[in-house]
């Protein structure tokens, strides 16, 4: 597992975020969607902090992987990534302003999120075996 190191924290996060453009518009053809890709991954390199690991487009959303340390809110990088991706892009396409008359964004107003990493019956038999793996009767590997 690729542990990431803060201050005070050691960390494996993982999230599987799917933003969609509003209304469903299918959007994200040719290469729109790898401009998109392009300036999320952009967005990773700009704050170290933000790991994209995985990125890739539909017609009408995104599905990106990607870690982020505790210390920030999942909210806060969805909020970013929609400001830095949709202003950009209706800069770059202007044709987007036909598509979308209102100056409120190219992105739905709601994300999904699920979190990725160990599965829970692993952390439940870590948890269980707590205080067992000491005197050396019980052994879980990862």
């Amino acid at each position: 597992m690729d542990y990431r190191k803060q201050g005070h924290c050691v960390y494996y996060t993982r999230y599987h975020l799917v933003i969609a453009t509003k209304y469903r518009r299918k959007i994200l053809k040719d290469g729109f969607g790898e401009y998109l890709k392009s300036m999320i991954i952009g967005i990773g390199k700009q704050i170290p902090e933000i790991e994209v690991i995985e990125v890739n487009t539909d017609s009408d959303h995104v599905h990106i992987l990607l870690s982020i340390p505790p210390k920030m809110s999942i909210s806060d990088v969805v909020k970013m990534v929609k400001a830095k991706t949709g202003l950009r892009m209706r800069n770059k396409f202007p044709f987007l302003d036909k598509v979308y008359w209102a100056k409120s964004g190219i992105w739905s107003r709601g994300y999904f999120v699920s979190t990725v990493g160990i599965s829970e019956s692993t952390i439940r038999k870590y948890i269980e075996m707590q205080g067992k793996e000491d005197s050396g009767q019980a052994l879980l590997e990862f």
